[in-house]
């Protein structure tokens, strides 16, 4: 405590990433989130104002995935989001309801316990294991180099290849890649929750493979600013713009929909999602509703954060799929605000509007913006 307290208030750090943090709580032989060391970050007056963010993975233990059971005032990397996210972008079945439930922020970790969004860090690269680059184009590690046999590092990569194993000159490939680079970006930056992103990722940054490059000072892991993808530099940093310009995709609060006990999903046909949607092993697709004007969060000035309405399309199949524009109990015109497949995409002369339909690229993600309300429409 005397450490951590000397960092902040001599050093100026602002908070902390416990690595392996259960095994900070262990008592009794096992994780407890009633634990002494709990307790007193909790009642320390200085810490307990920082922000700390838990690692929960253990090792050694028999319940060493400790994920939603930290108190309130830690957040937490949600791995639950990094698995479901990279598994559904590389088109397996059966994770339409647990999508939602990631990209809503993860209320079935954190909702029930006094907990907001912001305690879900959202992932989908770190620093150990793939890179960005590489989980769109290795199907495997390739770790060699590293003098183990390839025997280190994670065999749990959840990645696909797009076809080629590694460097390809296929433009095929590497348009799919990009593509999928996309839609595995645009997911982080709107979910809910804290978004993650690895250094790298956003230059298209690659390590050859090795999943586990902590022993390579060298260029597999060092960052070659010299030759950035400079079209995915600019994407990246149009969807963080948009995050920031857009408070409804920061709540700090789990949104509740005014006219439902939860957040309006659709079909791609527009009807509302039923049991029967979220249950189908062969669910792909679905779109959500946004609504700027929703019990918004306050500004330190109390100010209400209002916003556009927002539709999110999203298309997790590899072909092309059509959508049709959801009633949702108001007159709205929408207008293509980001697409992954696309994005110079726009609308066409005439803004979109109830029942009108739209078509999505294959595995594509596209946010439609209406701003009629705060016009006054």
């Amino acid at each position: 405590m005397d450490s951590l307290r000397y960092w902040l208030t001599d050093m100026g750090v602002d908070g902390y990433r416990f690595d392996l943090a259960p095994t900070l709580a262990r008592q009794d032989g096992g994780f407890d989130r009633l634990s002494a060391f709990f307790d007193l970050v909790h009642q320390d007056p200085v810490v307990s104002r920082a922000k700390l963010i838990a690692e929960p993975w253990d090792v050694g233990q028999p319940d060493s995935y400790d994920v939603g059971r930290f108190p309130p005032g830690w957040s937490e990397w949600n791995g639950r989001y990094r698995d479901t996210m990279r598994d559904f972008w590389r088109r397996q079945g059966g994770l339409i309801g647990e999508f939602a439930t990631r990209v809503s922020g993860s209320s079935d970790l954190y909702g029930g316990s006094r907990r907001r969004p912001t305690a879900s860090v959202n992932l989908i690269t770190v620093h150990d294991g793939f890179t960005l680059r590489d989980l769109v184009s290795y199907d495997r590690k390739h770790n060699e180099a590293n003098g183990e046999g390839n025997r280190d590092g994670t065999d749990d990569n959840r990645s696909w290849n797009c076809g080629v194993e590694g460097p390809s000159s296929d433009p095929e490939v590497v348009e799919l890649r990009t593509r999928q680079s996309r839609a595995l970006l645009a997911t982080l930056l709107l979910s809910f929750g804290v978004p993650l992103l690895l250094g790298g990722d956003e230059l298209g940054r690659s390590q050859g493979g090795n999943n586990n490059a902590y022993c390579q000072d060298n260029p597999t892991s060092w960052l070659d600013w010299s030759q950035p993808d400079e079209d995915l530099l600019a994407f990246t940093r149009r969807l963080v713009a948009f995050r920031r310009a857009h408070p409804v995709f920061r709540r700090r609060r789990f949104l509740v929909g005014i006219h439902a006990a939860e957040l309006p999903w659709f079909t791609p046909s527009a009807t509302p999602m039923t049991v029967e949607n979220w249950t189908d092993p062969n669910a792909r697709a679905l779109a959500v509703y946004l609504d700027g004007d929703d019990d918004p969060d306050l500004a330190e000035d109390g100010t209400p954060l209002l916003d556009d309405d927002f539709l999110v399309l999203v298309n997790g199949w590899w072909e092309k799929l059509g959508f049709r524009i959801p009633d949702v109990g108001a007159a709205r015109t929408w207008r293509v605000a980001l697409d992954t497949y696309d994005p110079t995409r726009t609308t066409g002369p005439e803004d979109l509007r109830a029942r009108d339909d739209i078509t999505l690229g294959p595995q594509s993600i596209v946010v439609l913006q209406s701003d009629d309300a705060r016009r006054g429409e």
